[in-house]
């Protein structure tokens, strides 16, 4: 059995695992879009643009708006 899962008891706590994981992909997510910001405002500033206003996102795998 995985000792990572079990609470201070011994008993399994799949709650704390579940928000381990959680953080984990935000933080994933997170840095995947810093990179595709980081693109988009390196092409716009090669062809001479630049970004005034909201940019908004949506998360295809997870549906979350980033904005």
């Amino acid at each position: 059995m995985d000792k990572r899962k079990l609470n201070a008891s011994g008993c399994k706590d799949m709650t704390a695992f579940k928000a381990l994981q959680n953080v984990t992909r935000e933080e994933k997510d997170k840095v995947r879009l810093e990179k595709l910001l980081a693109t988009i405002f390196y092409i716009c500033d090669l062809a001479g643009f630049r970004i005034d206003g909201r940019i908004t996102f949506q998360d295809k795998k997870t549906g979350k708006i980033w904005r």
